[in-house]
C-alpha cells in the first residue's frame, strides 16, 4: 500500500510583485487571478490549488516571507501518503520571448546546488510542448530574488518530502494575458500528471 502513488496533489503558487525596470509583474496579475480562473475552468480530478501568494521582489525579508507562505501551504492533510505537496513558483523574465522551466537554483552564499527535480522539468516540457505552448529548459534562475526564493523552496521541499518548480514567463507584451493564464492553468495540469505518477 505505501508504494501506491499520491491520489491528489495541492499545488502552491506564487509569484513577484513588481521590481525595478518592471513596472507591471504578470505573475502577480497571474497569481491574484489564478483562484477565480481555475475554478472557472475547472482543474484535472485529485488536484487541489493550494495559496496563491505574491512575493514582494527584495531579497531583505524575501526569504522569511517565503517560509511563512510555505508553512501555510502545509496542511494536516498534507502530510498523508495521499496527497502531494507541489511548489510552483513564477517569476518574470522581461526578456523572455518564451516560458522557461528551471531546471536548477544557485546558492549564491556558499555553494551550486541542482534542481532536486532533475529529469522532472522534461516530462512537463513535452506535456506543455503537445499543448501548443512554446516552453524550454532552463539551466540559470537568474541571480536576483528568483534565484534566492527558488533555492530555498527547494531546500523546504526536499526537508519536507515536497517537491518545488520554478517558471519565469515572458511580460504581457510578448504573450498576452489570456494565454499565460491558460499557460498556467496547463502547468497546473502537467505538475498533476506528473506528480501523480512519477515524483519519486
Amino acid at each position: 500500500m505505501g508504494s501506491e502513488g499520491p491520489k491528489s496533489v495541492k499545488i502552491n503558487v506564487t509569484g513577484f510583485k513588481k521590481f525595478q525596470g518592471v513596472n507591471e509583474n504578470p505573475t502577480e496579475t497571474i497569481v491574484n487571478n489564478l483562484r477565480n480562473y481555475a475554478d472557472s475552468r475547472g482543474l484535472p480530478s485529485g488536484v487541489t490549488l493550494g495559496i496563491c501568494h505574491v512575493l514582494e521582489t527584495a531579497g531583505n525579508g524575501v526569504v522569511s516571507e517565503l517560509y511563512k507562505a510555505l508553512e501555510s501551504g502545509i496542511s494536516t492533510r498534507s502530510n498523508s501518503e495521499n496527497e502531494k505537496v507541489v511548489w510552483l513558483h513564477l517569476g518574470v523574465n522581461s526578456g523572455g520571448l518564451k516560458f522557461a522551466i528551471e531546471r536548477q537554483a544557485v546558492n549564491e552564499a556558499s555553494f551550486c546546488c541542482p534542481d532536486e527535480l532533475g529529469w522532472q522539468p522534461q516530462a512537463i516540457l513535452e506535456f506543455l510542448k503537445r499543448k501548443g505552448y512554446d516552453v524550454t529548459i532552463s539551466n540559470d534562475a537568474g541571480r536576483f530574488v528568483c534565484n534566492f526564493v527558488y533555492y530555498h523552496s527547494l531546500l523546504f521541499a526536499e526537508q519536507k518530502g515536497h517537491n518545488s518548480l520554478f517558471v519565469h514567463l515572458p511580460p504581457f507584451s510578448r504573450i498576452d494575458e489570456e494565454t499565460q493564464m491558460q499557460f498556467v492553468v496547463a502547468l497546473l495540469e502537467a505538475i498533476a500528471s506528473t506528480s501523480l505518477f512519477s515524483f519519486i
